[in-house]
């Protein structure tokens, strides 16, 4: 990769995307809930990284899936969408209906008013026809880094769809999650450090931190008030 560590961070071309993180796929009643056993393990990496985000005026774009009542315009031409279909329809479980507490990002992450939240109604992945290629280059974005679930599948497309669209892609291991857990491990030693600089959610927010040379925090949202 032509630039290093530190420049492919520097917050100004940075936005973090983050992937699925929504109550319904880690919340008590989750879709799937292997995954979310291993995921609830690494919420404190991926807040660790959105929190600096934050505070360093980093991006924070939320990738979500929706699906509607009727399911009109989903996918079925797979596995995995029948299976999600099937879990959210049974007994107990809360499908990820548009407004609905299971759509929602989860309470640790948030969503802040600075924060932008895509939802998606098709497909695997979060970069795919969902507009988020368009949002990262408007708002100057060079580097994406990820941050969720699952290496399975949505993150592995996110990032080879970010490649795809020219950006590059910064990973920070500890910070995604997939099943089973030493499979996930293996995809990204063998193909994801492929495509991106892996690293780790504690490298990413010492990098992002104030006091690191070249970062201006987050300034006040609120507005200078006129002398009395």
């Amino acid at each position: 990769m032509a630039l290093d560590r530190k420049a492919l961070l520097e917050p100004a071309r940075c936005a973090v995307v983050t992937s699925e993180l929504q109550n319904g796929v880690l919340g008590p009643a989750p879709l799937f809930p292997e995954l979310a056993a291993v995921a609830r393990g690494r919420i404190g990496a991926m807040v660790r990284v959105v929190d600096a985000a934050r505070a360093a005026g980093v991006p924070v774009v939320h990738a979500t899936v929706c699906r509607r009542a009727d399911a009109r315009g989903a996918n079925t031409n797979a596995g995995v969408f029948g299976a999600a279909l099937k879990r959210a329809r049974s007994a107990g479980f809360e499908d990820l209906l548009p407004g609905s507490a299971a759509a929602a990002v989860i309470d640790e992450i948030g969503l802040r008013d600075t924060d932008i939240e895509l939802p998606r109604y098709h497909g695997l992945g979060p970069m795919y026809d969902s507009g988020l290629a368009a949002v990262l280059r408007n708002l100057g974005v060079r580097t994406v880094v990820p941050v969720g679930v699952s290496v399975n599948v949505a993150i592995t497309n996110l990032v080879m769809d970010a490649v795809n669209a020219g950006f590059d892609v910064v990973l920070p291991r500890d910070a995604v999650a997939g099943v089973p857990a030493a499979y996930a491990e293996s995809v990204i030693d063998n193909t994801l450090s492929l495509l991106a600089l892996v690293t780790s959610s504690s490298e990413v927010a010492r990098i992002w931190s104030p006091s690191s040379p070249g970062v201006r925090p987050q300034e006040s949202a609120t507005p200078p008030q006129p002398p009395s």
